[in-house]
């Protein structure tokens, strides 16, 4: 008689992580490489592109990805997933021209898009509610160390290397995740029920694409209103077919009766508030310390270290807490920490040192790892287990759609200031202001220019701050309303 084979969690848990981390350093390390892609493919009116379509087919993936690893199994999809990652990212570094490298990195979202939400819900098979929250946590320390990694990694690559070497790394980390979880993941086999549902896969893909396009130009310095229009008209008409797909479906890509549900409603609701936030805290935080303190890259990059920490410490707290205390609470307390950053922020002086940065950064940090903890936990806890998958990519889909929505708002908050800025003080510009954040171009402003243009990108990041600062007040108003119940 053979011996039943069983999962092997440690293992599988290492290959759930360095695939979390491959996804996560794709995220950032091609930005370090851009200059020199560009001056090898040309083609800077596309370049950003390259970040774009990424996000774009991620999104789009992800939502499909969490109802077929619920339909077929989690390890078929995960493995298929991640092997598109792969072929997407060698071809991307064998790309000739800025056009086809573009068409690889859409290639590379599609099959990024199945990580994070698949990559929870296996670890929901594997670990018991008790320990889930730490090993969610776990994985979510992979962005943290991926966005101190990547930087670092993508200058000694572009430097010693070569730029195409930026993708090909990733071949190998993929291919041994695949091995790892084809050897050491075992699934019970049964029978799986459902037909794929093709039309509501149509509907919210082209819904996705409509919404993440819309937020992607709005945040260009010159509005197409023409463009936005026909992308807003066109995401109401798929969303509204979408959703009535869904209600006659037998087996639909996101049940709607899941949003009959107030505390999975809130808790994806605070995910996307606060992944708004920690986008603008992560990209004008650096902002501040490299134009107006004069930092480095590098040295301006450890600023958000200490959040990056502690972030991991605050999700395994979430494991001892969220087994005590009502999610409602543990979220209230986690809200409590960012607010104290955030208010900090918007009142700092011009003349703030660079250690009060790593305080605020790590006060924040432990209030992220806790708040996005909870709410994967919580969502999952919602749902039955045949629907862990899709309430998983659900989240991982607010996130995301939370960031890319505030990509925009920041970035017009930021640009109308700083316009208005440069229109008040002779001399100044917007090319100058782009010079002051770069520590490299700023060496060559007139140094007579360099406190005004500090004092009108200090003005244009407070300005951020604040409507970040309002993105925590709503969250604390949407936990208000959230269900009381017992604890998890």
């Amino acid at each position: 008689m053979t011996k039943k084979r069983k999962t092997n969690v440690q293992v599988v848990t290492f290959a759930l992580f360095i695939a979390t981390f491959m996804s996560a350093v794709e995220g950032t390390i091609v930005s370090t490489a851009m200059p020199t892609i560009v001056g090898d493919l040309h083609g800077v009116s596309l370049m950003n592109w390259v970040f774009s379509i990424f996000l774009l087919t991620n999104a789009i993936a992800t939502p499909i990805y969490g109802k077929l690893a619920d339909q077929l199994g989690r390890k078929k999809v995960f493995i298929f997933g991640v092997l598109v990652f792969t072929i997407g990212s060698m071809f991307s570094g064998l790309s000739d021209s800025m056009g086809i490298l573009i068409i690889w990195r859409a290639v590379q979202g599609i099959g990024a898009g199945v990580i994070m939400p698949v990559s929870f819900t296996i670890v929901a098979d594997m670990y018991s509610f008790e320990k889930r929250a730490g090993i969610v946590g776990l994985l979510g320390s992979a962005w943290g160390i991926a966005s101190i990694v990547a930087p670092l990694l993508g200058g000694f690559i572009v430097d010693n290397l070569s730029w195409h070497w930026i993708f090909f790394v990733n071949v190998p980390i993929g291919l041994l995740t695949i091995f790892l979880i084809s050897v050491f993941l075992v699934e019970p086999k049964q029978k799986r029920t459902g037909k794929i549902d093709y039309g509501g896969v149509i509907l919210i893909a082209i819904f996705l694409l409509s919404v993440m396009y819309m937020f992607q130009i709005m945040g260009e310095s010159s509005l197409n209103l023409w463009l936005i229009s026909l992308c807003l008209i066109t995401a109401i008409i798929t969303g509204i077919l979408f959703v009535k797909q869904e209600q006659k479906t037998n087996d639909p890509i996101i049940p709607m009766d899941m949003f009959k549900n107030r505390t999975f409603i809130t808790q994806n609701l605070i995910a996307a508030l606060i992944s708004g936030f920690i986008f603008g805290y992560e990209v004008y935080l650096p902002d501040w310390t490299q134009g107006i303190l004069g930092l480095k890259a590098t040295m301006a990059g450890f600023a958000i270290t200490p959040s990056s920490v502690l972030w991991m410490l605050g999700s395994f707290l979430t494991g001892k807490l969220i087994v005590k205390y009502r999610p409602q609470t543990i979220t209230n307390a986690s809200l409590i920490l960012i607010a104290i950053g955030a208010v900090i922020l918007t009142i700092l002086p011009i003349s703030t040192p660079f250690f009060a940065f790593f305080i605020i950064s790590g006060i924040m940090g432990i209030g992220f790892g806790i708040c996005i903890t909870v709410s994967s936990v919580t969502v999952q806890n919602e749902v039955s287990k045949d629907r862990i998958g899709v309430a998983s990519s659900f989240n991982t889909l607010s996130r995301t759609l939370g960031q890319t929505l505030m990509i925009s708002v920041f970035g017009i908050v930021m640009n109308s200031t700083m316009a208005g800025g440069v229109s008040k003080h002779h001399g100044t510009s917007m090319r100058l202001m782009d010079q002051l954040i770069n520590p490299q171009t700023a060496v060559g402003i007139n140094k007579h220019l360099l406190p005004v243009l500090r004092n009108i990108l200090y003005t244009a990041i407070h300005h951020v701050f604040e409507v970040a600062l309002l993105l925590v007040i709503a969250a604390f108003v949407v936990n208000y309303f959230d269900k009381p119940k017992d604890k998890l």
